[in-house]
């Protein structure tokens, strides 16, 4: 039973993010949760609450100046989401000091880059598709594993400038990041191994600059008027390396589920009276592939909603209960369907932290999709939906795996 004046616990597995969301908004738009580790937050889940509290300056990313108990040391090594709130980054900074280093990234991310990849991604989704035709007809295939995984993960070390002997190394590491049931040895032992990877791949394009994120951002390190750190550039990759995969893999993965199990709207996306776009920002919005965005804390005492916040509090952004507010979806929020007219969702955040990748995981998705669909437009699930687990952990949100039957 639910008893209400209990906080729901959050499931660090994850089986059933959307569920447990649906279980917190019943309680009211601002609700107490506790965090694996048992550290107590406010959930925030309603839409226009969250936009509120994002776009002002009343709520911090930077547990050093603004989270009292992990400045006093309360926060231990064993706290689940260590990796994902004490990491030096543009993600856990506030204020100037966040638009200081997003100053260094935001070039990468330009609409002029973001377009001047599009002939890659396109290489690299006809690359995928070609080795996937030659898979024996009745054989399921991952489409994750073998589609939806490999090309976000091409693309960001071609970005980034990743030689080809760290590729499969961070990949593991990327994935221990967002598994947050592993153990403390575990999870400590996974960051250290990224960190001294990703001090390697600056090693590496110390040597052998090229035109990469990786060695633009040595040169800012190397300028003493840019006052750029060699830990906030490690930072500044690791943030990159797993915002910009994982997100991307699970919008593609969501994609590919959504299409195969709305026959419908696959057909008319074919057809062309559905546009791909349309079908893109309709999974951002019902599916987002961040679920809960670790974490936030009040710079003072406020009240949101009609709860009391004490400064020093975790609030938990929930982009994937904002984007199905009844609201503003109405009754058809909980429903995948690319032809509403109101597709506005909070999936790659709002305001200063929003998500300065977002062009390029909408081109991926872009180009992906009908590269796939196209060559097999007979594709099907070859399980059953309640078969395909779920990444493990509360923050992503994708599949476990995907099979499918490719004609």
């Amino acid at each position: 039973m639910d008893n209400h004046t209990d906080p729901i616990i959050l499931d660090p597995e994850g089986p059933d993010i959307q569920g447990e969301i649906a279980r917190i908004r019943k309680r009211g738009p601002v609700t107490k949760v506790v965090l694996p580790g048992g550290v107590p937050a406010w959930s925030v889940t309603d839409a226009a609450i969250l936009k509120e509290i994002l776009s002002g300056s009343d709520v911090s990313k930077d547990p050093r100046q603004h989270w009292p108990a992990f400045r006093n040391g309360e926060i231990g090594k064993d706290f689940p989401l260590l990796n994902w709130v004490n990491t030096r980054s543009m993600f856990t900074a506030y204020g100037s000091e966040h638009r200081r280093l997003r100053n260094f990234v935001a070039p990468a991310f330009t609409n002029r880059r973001t377009a001047a990849l599009q002939p890659r991604i396109q290489a690299i989704a006809d690359d995928l598709v070609t080795g996937l035709d030659a898979a024996p007809e009745s054989h399921p295939v991952d489409i994750r594993e073998n589609f939806a995984y490999p090309l976000p993960l091409r693309v960001i070390n071609e970005l980034m400038g990743v030689p080809e002997h760290l590729i499969g190394p961070l990949r593991k590491c990327v994935d221990g990041i967002f598994d947050i049931a592993l153990s403390e040895e575990a999870a400590v032992t996974n960051y250290q191994e990224m960190i001294g990877l990703l001090q390697h791949l600056v090693a590496y394009r110390r040597e052998n600059p090229a035109e990469d994120m990786t060695s633009t951002l040595i040169s800012h390190v190397d300028d003493p008027a840019k006052n750029f750190s060699v830990e906030e550039l490690v930072g500044t990759l690791y943030l990159t390396v797993n915002a910009g995969h994982e997100t991307t893999v699970d919008l593609i993965d969501q994609a590919i589920y959504l299409l195969l199990t709305n026959p419908d709207h696959l057909a008319a996306t074919l057809d062309g009276s559905l546009s791909w776009a349309d079908v893109i920002e309709e999974v951002l919005r019902l599916e987002p592939s961040i679920a809960h965005a670790p974490l936030r804390y009040a710079v003072k005492d406020f009240v949101l909603g009609d709860v009391a916040i004490t400064e020093g509090d975790p609030i938990l952004a929930c982009p994937a209960g904002a984007n199905r507010d009844p609201k503003i979806y109405g009754d058809s929020a909980d429903k995948f369907d690319p032809t509403r007219k109101n597709k506005d969702h909070m999936a790659f955040g709002y305001g200063a932290h929003r998500c300065p990748g977002a062009p390029l995981a909408r081109l991926e998705a872009q180009v992906a999709l009908p590269a796939l669909f196209q060559r097999f437009p007979h594709m099907k699930l070859a399980v059953s939906p309640d078969e395909l687990g779920t990444v493990p952990g509360f923050i992503a949100n994708g599949h476990d795996h995907l099979p499918v039957l490719l004609k």
